[in-house]
């Protein structure tokens, strides 16, 4: 049943991912922290607590109970890197409208979770997600992953077969190499690119890259990254950033793939543009 609605929405998950006006609430200031306070997610907000480098962090979650009868079976979503557990609102009443249970985490250095200065791996993010499971009591679930997302779903199957039911790759990132064509640049290099970075070339980017038609509703989608640019700790964002992106660079799943022994299911949209490092290739 959950392929089938998958494979289904796979047609329709843009609009899902970006159907905002009642998805959460409108806020009218311009500046938004880099953790998101002033964003409110459709549901319940929680914090599961970290440890590492010396540092005490905590990472978001929403964990969403089902409305209809319960089926038993639970999905975790793993966001992209432009976005966080807020934009997969009507996936998780789409998915709990169905008996799922589903759980939404914002990764470390993402959405409402901690920006912290560690070394960022996918290996880490997704042990730090089985903990999670593991402190809700959740012993297989499905892994639905959309871009830098589908990266991580990809290593945590592989960590944990026996944990993931089925792996779902939504437009992932990460079916080819980027070392073998987009040229290297260091994370400081990378930085001061994302410290440039404004609402409207942030309007840009997701205009070219996510979307063939812009509506309306996009619009809030990129007042909650472009009011993140305004944040006084704005800088601190855009480290975490360039590190992330450095994780995504570095640390290639796609050699990998024939490891996977979890049914998987890819679905790509034939409009998807998102390249890791577009602006540094030569037309």
């Amino acid at each position: 049943m959950l392929r089938k609605f998958i494979l289904t929405s796979a047609f329709t998950l843009s609009i899902f991912l970006t159907t905002t006006g009642s998805s959460f609430a409108q806020q009218k200031a311009d500046t938004i922290s880099t953790t998101l306070e002033g964003v409110k997610y459709a549901y319940p907000v929680k914090y599961y607590p970290i440890h590492t480098e010396g540092q005490d962090l905590r990472m978001a979650y929403m964990d969403v109970l089902p409305t209809q009868l319960n089926n038993g079976r639970t999905v975790i979503l793993f966001h992209g890197k432009n976005f966080g557990g807020y934009y997969w609102t009507n996936v998780i009443k789409a998915l709990t409208s169905r008996g799922f249970r589903v759980i939404v985490p914002d990764q470390i250095g993402f959405g409402k979770s901690s920006k912290a200065y560690i070394h960022y791996s996918f290996h880490q993010l997704a042990k730090w997600n089985k903990a999670l499971l593991d402190t809700l009591g959740i012993k297989r679930t499905n892994v639905l992953g959309h871009s830098m997302g589908g990266m991580l779903a990809t290593r945590f199957a592989l960590l944990y077969p026996e944990t993931t039911e089925k792996l779902l790759l939504e437009n992932p990132i990460g079916l080819e190499d980027y070392k073998t064509f987009v040229p290297a640049i260091t994370t400081e290099d990378q930085y001061k690119t994302e410290l440039k970075a404004t609402s409207e070339s942030i309007k840009k980017y997701y205009q070219t890259s996510y979307f063939t038609v812009w509506k309306p509703e996009y619009e809030e989608l990129v007042r909650i990254a472009g009011g993140i640019t305004n944040s006084g700790d704005f800088p601190r964002f855009a480290k975490v950033a360039a590190m992330t992106y450095t994780m995504i660079y570095e640390q290639p799943v796609a050699y990998e793939f024939y490891n996977l022994k979890v049914p998987t299911v890819l679905f790509i949209g034939k409009e998807d543009k998102t390249i890791i490092g577009k602006s540094l290739l030569t037309p």
